[in-house]
């Protein structure tokens, strides 16, 4: 029953920390603010702006890179964010298997 308790105890904290990763949020920007774009912690994207003042229509490749960077870049700090809220829940999985035998 001792495992149980422990495993509800981890789904709990782990409802816990996905709540929280909701609530973080990741911006990132690219052209000097031509793009900026925000990132929950649960890796979804919250909003896309483009200034158009920043923009040179000639050019859309480079808005394209800018784009592209901007994601690349957020979904990376994002997982950061994860992976840190995560962890330690981890570690304690890996301590409660070494009481199923694993």
């Amino acid at each position: 029953m001792g495992q149980t308790m422990d495993q509800m105890k981890m789904l709990n904290q782990l409802r816990k920390a996905q709540k929280e990763m909701k609530k973080e949020i990741v911006e990132v920007e690219a052209g000097d603010g031509a793009v900026v774009i925000q990132i929950t912690g649960e890796m979804k994207i919250k909003s896309v702006k483009i200034d158009p003042e920043r923009v040179d229509l000639d050019d859309i490749s480079e808005l394209e890179d800018w784009i592209a960077s901007c994601f690349r870049d957020g979904y990376a700090k994002a997982q950061e964010i994860a992976t840190e809220k995560v962890k330690p829940l981890m570690a304690e999985l890996g301590d409660m298997g070494a009481g199923f035998g694993m």
